[in-house]
């Protein structure tokens, strides 16, 4: 199991020393490149094997029904995408500085892997009940193609739960309150210059602060209130 403790929603400081061999090994990325493989496999099998032509026009093998194989491909080709964008997101994350930043992109990962989830569940209903409404394509060309788009369907329904799990620990992890990103606040932006209280007038004598851009300016105050002109 994946340690998500510590840092903010499961990363650390941005600006760490990549790994190679960490980040291949991460739980999140095998996640991801298994949901990568397997839209290669749904919507390739579909694409190759799951049409015929028959009077000059294209029909799907599943049960003739173009739905059928528009959704298997559909489905296939955006996961096929999104886990590219994801493993890439991977990468980056532990470089994003802003806290709300990474906080975006677990929910964004959270609601596209619940999603897909509950997409690549409706698309192996429907092309398993598709499929069993088929007849047998001739010389059963394709039979294989299809069987294997619906099996690697029904796995994707829990690589796609696995990462809105993963995502969901993230979230839940939160920030960590020793987390502290150097690019979230400037430790240099306070003020510089203080004031300092005045004497009262009168007799009593008053104490200036010199100005930063002086240039060596003095100001001699003379009895009464009157300044002496600058002397350079």
């Amino acid at each position: 199991m994946m340690d998500f403790s510590g840092g903010a929603y499961g990363g650390g400081k941005a600006g760490g020393a990549f790994d190679p061999i960490g980040f291949v090994m991460r739980p999140t990325v095998i996640l991801r490149a298994v949901c990568w493989l397997f839209a290669i496999i749904v919507f390739g099998c579909v694409s190759a094997e799951g049409w015929r032509e028959e009077d000059g026009k294209d029909y799907c093998i599943i049960n003739r029904d173009a739905n059928a194989c528009n959704y298997a491909v559909g489905i296939g080709v955006i996961a096929f995408l999104a886990s590219m964008g994801f493993i890439a997101g991977e990468y980056l994350f532990e470089q994003m500085s802003s806290v709300k930043t990474r906080k975006h992109y677990v929910l964004g990962d959270l609601a596209f892997s619940a999603l897909w989830t509950f997409l690549y569940f409706v698309g192996f209903c429907y092309l398993t009940n598709a499929w069993g409404k088929a007849d047998d394509p001739p010389n059963g060309e394709g039979v294989n193609n299809v069987q294997a788009s619906i099996v690697f369907s029904f796995f994707s329904i829990f690589t796609w739960a696995a990462c809105a799990y993963f995502a969901y620990l993230r979230f839940k992890a939160g920030v960590d309150p020793s987390f502290q990103s150097t690019y979230e606040s400037d430790p240099n932006a306070t003020n510089q210059y203080s004031a300092y209280p005045v004497g009262g007038g009168g007799g009593e004598s008053e104490q200036f602060q010199q100005q930063p851009f002086g240039g060596g300016q003095q100001q001699q105050q003379q009895p009464g209130g009157d300044f002496n002109t600058p002397a350079y």
